[in-house]
């Protein structure tokens, strides 16, 4: 393991060591009652006793965040493809893709569960949907910001065939510049996938980690709530650090300071 890996785990192990410290240290002097907010010994002793109910929770949760990540990445790339290569296009539809971003993401939830069901249909569109403007919009910006000289040399080496030309500097030339904006649109997208899938399930569902806090709560189960709360930061994590570590590899020429 690289070094600055090693350092970024221990930075990390030592923060939230420290979190938690200060965290149950609040409880004890405060003496707030366990069910307004328990400590992290409590949750612990929660997550324990409540492994294999949390375990099968959160492994359906992980797949509609992972499936949601991917169906909408993949909508997001095909979108800004699409928008660069048809600039009538662009000027119609990205207003319209904006405005859609002001819509709450509550008032789509029960929409979409009236449309797809309580399965998982729905919760992966919740996350495709939240996930989509962001890779739209970050790659999309790279593309449209290709630097300018490559983009001359490029024309005047295919001047002779300008339709495969375009398409050639296109493939060669925007997109492999672009791929670093990408590259953060999907960091954002992994940082905020877990939203939709979550408020999919507040909204209707039989399963998942949402399901299961909506129900911990209405049960004054406080304690096993924050266990699959601290669950589900726990994944999110682990999807981002996976996915950013995947970018790193596939992007080696990508300034990393």
């Amino acid at each position: 393991m690289p070094e600055a890996a090693r350092q970024i785990i221990w930075r990390s192990l030592i923060s939230f060591g420290g979190f938690l410290a200060v965290w149950q240290a609040l409880v004890w002097i405060t003496e707030v009652e366990p069910f307004i907010l328990p400590g992290p010994l409590l949750v612990a002793k929660s997550l324990a006793g409540h492994l294999e109910l949390i375990g099968g929770h959160a492994a359906i949760t992980a797949l509609e965040i992972v499936l949601g990540l991917l169906c909408g990445s993949g909508l997001g790339i095909l979108s800004a493809i699409s928008l660069s290569w048809f600039p009538n296009l662009r000027r119609w539809l990205l207003p319209i893709l904006v405005v859609t971003q002001a819509i709450p993401v509550f008032a789509l939830a029960p929409v979409l569960v009236l449309w797809l069901g309580y399965g998982l249909a729905s919760k992966v569109m919740m996350a495709s949907l939240i996930i989509f403007f962001p890779v739209t919009a970050a790659f999309l910006d790279g593309l449209r910001r290709t630097e300018t000289g490559w983009l001359d040399l490029a024309h005047t080496m295919t001047a002779a065939n300008p339709g495969a030309g375009r398409w050639a500097i296109l493939r060669h030339i925007r997109i492999p510049a672009a791929l670093p904006a990408l590259a953060s649109g999907l960091r954002v997208a992994a940082a905020v996938a877990p939203i939709g899938a979550v408020v999919g399930e507040w909204v209707g569902s039989s399963a998942g980690l949402g399901y299961l806090m909506l129900h911990a709560n209405g049960r004054m189960q406080i304690d096993l709530l924050f266990a699959a709360l601290f669950v589900l930061a726990a994944i999110a994590v682990a999807i981002y650090f996976t996915l950013d570590w995947l970018l790193r590899r596939l992007l080696p020429w990508q300034p990393d300071n």
